[in-house]
């Protein structure tokens, strides 16, 4: 049976469906996602989850990010950078995160990538942001899996050596560093069904 669209929690506010029901989930739903991120070591930080998240399920990230935090140095570019293999084989011996060696030296390529590039990660991710649509979502059919400034994003990121950093990947990077808001429009957080 799907998951309701909507849920209204015993606080009386009206969720997302994906963000009611677990209260890790209900607590990233409320105070994360959609909400615009500026801060250059939280987007690194979500280019990298976003992209160990491929394949998984979100709440699985998110029930590590602390562990993914501690072994990778507060997602700090200039300490993941200077990693090496034996780091590597470390990782994946670590059960707290997700062990899959690719996605690990992604995240090291990642950084090094972030350190060679010629403005802020900031600027560089949020150059790719749609114009704000006037309209929020109905249901979660009308929220897109990709977008042209998504493809467009993952296509610059690769050019400049990011790796795990597809469209889909990147649209999911949006909507959870706040240059798109896709929470419902029955949502509380929904800032189009705020501002109406």
């Amino acid at each position: 049976m799907p998951r309701p669209e909507i849920i209204v929690g015993d606080d009386g506010l009206a969720r997302c469906g994906w963000g009611a029901v677990d209260p890790e989930y209900r607590r990233y739903h409320d105070e994360e996602w959609g909400t615009p991120q500026h801060d250059p070591v939280r987007l690194f930080e979500k280019v990298c989850l976003e992209g160990f998240q491929a394949g998984l399920s979100w709440i699985t990230i998110l029930r590590r990010r602390p562990a993914f935090r501690e072994v990778f140095h507060g997602f700090d570019a200039r300490r993941i950078a200077v990693m090496t293999d034996d780091d590597v084989t470390r990782l994946l011996g670590d059960e707290r995160i997700i062990r899959h060696r690719g996605k690990i030296e992604a995240t090291i390529q990642n950084a090094r990538a972030t350190l060679d590039l010629d403005l802020p990660i900031d600027e560089l991710l949020w150059s790719f942001a749609p114009r704000p649509s006037s309209v929020a979502p109905s249901t979660f059919a009308e929220v897109p899996a990709t977008t042209p400034e998504s493809t467009a994003m993952s296509k610059e990121l690769r050019r400049r050596g990011f790796r795990f950093v597809g469209p889909t990947t990147m649209y999911a990077l949006m909507q959870a560093s706040g240059m798109v808001d896709d929470h419902l429009a029955a949502c509380h957080r929904s800032a189009r069904t705020a501002a109406a």
